[in-house]
C-alpha cells in the first residue's frame, strides 16, 4: 500500500507541476509530499525529478515511469469507480447454484420476474445436485436443502421441506399397501443417491417413540426427477420431497403411504458467503426468494 500511495503522489506532482501545488490538491504538507516522492526514488534506484528553486522537470526514468504508472493509476480509479457503481443497484452477473429437481421446478420459473425486476442484472444459474463449496466454485448464493452444519456462510430460511412415503397405484395393486414402516421390508424402495440416512428411514408416531427401518431395492438415482419417473412407472416406494410430488398426490397419480407417521422434513436455505458488505445483487436475490416463499411452500 506504501508503494502504491508513493506512486500516486509522484503522478499528482508530476500533475500539479510543483510539490506545493500536489501538497495542496492532496492535503498534505509539503514536506510530506516530498518524503514520498524521495521514498519512491529510493526504492527505484532512479532520480525521476529535476528539482530546482524555480522549476521541475522529469528525468528521462521519471517519464516512463509517470507514463506506464499512469495508465495503471486510471485503472485503479475506474475499478473504484465501478465497485461503487455495482454497490448502487443490482447489476453485473448473479450467479447461482441449485438442486436440479428444485431448481427446474421452482427456480427457474421465477427467474424471469426477478430479471424483469432488475434490468441491469443477468442469471447465470448452476443445476447441480452435489453439495458445493459455495466460495470455492464462485458462486454469489446457492439453495441448500438439508438441516446445515455449522459453517461460516450466512443462511436464510425459506421454508420447510417435507417428505412422503408414496407410490404408483400400479405398484401398489401389484405388490400390496404397507400399513406399517416395518412392512417396507419386504417393499422395493427407491432412494436418492445424496440423502442421508437413505437405507434407514426413520418413523414418529403420535405419543411414540420413534422407529428406525432398515430398506433397500433395485433402483438409486442422484436426481429426484428422473427418480419420480420410476415412481410413476411402478418401480417402487420412495420417501420423495414433497416440491416433487406434490402435484401427482393431488392429482392421484401417486399415493401417500404411512400418513399417521411423521417422517423427513429438513429446511430450504439460501446460503451466501457473507452479511457485511453484502452486495446489491444478492440481496435483491434473497429479498426476492423471500417474498416468492412467504406463503409457505405452495406444493404441499
Amino acid at each position: 500500500m506504501d508503494s502504491l500511495t508513493d506512486v500516486a503522489v509522484f503522478a499528482q506532482v508530476v500533475d500539479s507541476g510543483s510539490f506545493t501545488a500536489a501538497a495542496e490538491r492532496l492535503s498534505l504538507s509539503k514536506s510530506v509530499v516530498s518524503k514520498y516522492v524521495t521514498r519512491l526514488e529510493k526504492r527505484l534506484g532512479a532520480r525521476l525529478l529535476n528539482r530546482t528553486t524555480r522549476r521541475l522537470s522529469l528525468t528521462e526514468a521519471g517519464r516512463v515511469f509517470y507514463e506506464r504508472s499512469l495508465h495503471g493509476l486510471r485503472e485503479i480509479e475506474e475499478a473504484e469507480a465501478e465497485v461503487t457503481r455495482l454497490q448502487g443497484e443490482p447489476r453485473g452477473v448473479l450467479r447461482i447454484n441449485t438442486p436440479m429437481s428444485f431448481g427446474v421446478l421452482h427456480i427457474a420459473p421465477i427467474i424471469p420476474e426477478f430479471t424483469r425486476r432488475y434490468p441491469e442484472l443477468s442469471v447465470d444459474m448452476n443445476l447441480d445436485d452435489r453439495k458445493v463449496d459455495v466460495i470455492q466454485e464462485g458462486f454469489d448464493v446457492s439453495v441448500r436443502i438439508s438441516e446445515l452444519p455449522d459453517s461460516s456462510l450466512v443462511a436464510r430460511r425459506l421454508g420447510p421441506c417435507r417428505h412422503a412415503i408414496v407410490a404408483s397405484p400400479e405398484y401398489l395393486a401389484r405388490r400390496g399397501t404397507p400399513k406399517t414402516p416395518q412392512q417396507l421390508q419386504d417393499h422395493n424402495i427407491i432412494t436418492y443417491r445424496y440423502q442421508e440416512s437413505g437405507q434407514e428411514w426413520h418413523f414418529r408416531a403420535a405419543g411414540d417413540k420413534p422407529v428406525s427401518v432398515p430398506v433397500s431395492g433395485s433402483i438409486q438415482m442422484n436426481n429426484s426427477l428422473a427418480l419420480r419417473e420410476a415412481l410413476l412407472n411402478g418401480a417402487g416406494i420412495m420417501r420423495a420431497p414433497t416440491f416433487v410430488v406434490g402435484q401427482d398426490i393431488k392429482a392421484g397419480r401417486l399415493r401417500p403411504l404411512l400418513t399417521n407417521f411423521e417422517t423427513l422434513e429438513v429446511s430450504i436455505y439460501l446460503v451466501f458467503a457473507q452479511r457485511q458488505y453484502l452486495s446489491p445483487k444478492v440481496r435483491a436475490f434473497v429479498d426476492f426468494m423471500a417474498e416468492c416463499f412467504a406463503e409457505g411452500p405452495h406444493w404441499d
